[in-house]
């Protein structure tokens, strides 16, 4: 008797696709990202460190306008008749900043009586002002309108009645000195509104008054 042995069919070979290692790779990404974030990083600090300093550097060189005051006001031929009177003040300039210089051009004066030019003339020569100076601005202007000019009649009229509104101009050209360099000019206008009494004096009430600056 004979018996018929058959082995059993070998399973079916699949072959799968090989994976490359990604280790090295990756590593170098990382790396790469890392050294790009550290690269940024460090620039973005500098970027700061320079915008700080840049704005202390401002802050210490920044000029400051000039400050005005009226400490003095007359007019000694009010009470004469005849010529129209002259104008006389007295001013003082100071310049705040710590370090820094102001050159001034010529500076020339006018009064106005009701936005009506009544005096002028020149003021001051030019001059150089050093850090933390207080200057005294004196100066005599002249009439600018003639006798018999109606503004006469209307400015003795309210002297008569007490007060006088007067407003006293100051104008110049300025340029600041900045350690070694020099800024670009400015054209300084001072303008000092005040009330004078019925002796052409200026009122107690607006002496040392601060006097607004115009660029």
């Amino acid at each position: 008797m004979s018996s018929w042995f058959q082995s059993p069919a070998p399973a079916p070979v699949t072959h799968q696709p090989r994976t490359r290692p990604r280790t090295r790779t990756r590593v170098y990404e990382t790396v790469t990202s890392r050294v790009a974030q550290c690269v940024c990083s460090f620039l973005l600090t500098l970027l700061l460190i320079a915008g700080v300093i840049v704005f202390v550097l401002w802050l210490s060189l920044r000029p400051h306008r000039p400050r005005f005051h009226l400490d003095a006001f007359s007019v000694p031929g009010l009470a004469q008749p005849g010529a129209p009177p002259a104008f006389q003040f007295n001013v003082t300039d100071r310049n705040p900043n710590r370090k820094i210089g102001i050159y001034y051009d010529a500076m020339f004066g006018s009064v106005y009586y009701n936005n009506r030019l009544v005096g002028s003339g020149p003021v001051l020569f030019p001059f150089y002002q050093p850090p933390k100076n207080t200057t005294v601005v004196q100066g005599t202007l002249r009439p600018a309108a003639p006798e018999g000019d109606p503004v006469w009649a209307g400015f003795m009229a309210d002297a008569a009645h007490g007060s006088v509104q007067l407003r006293l101009q100051l104008n110049s050209t300025i340029r600041f000195k900045v350690e070694t360099w020099d800024t670009h000019h400015h054209h300084l206008y001072v303008d000092c509104d005040f009330v004078a009494g019925p002796d052409g004096n200026l009122l107690p009430l607006y002496k040392g008054e601060s006097c607004p600056i115009y660029f």
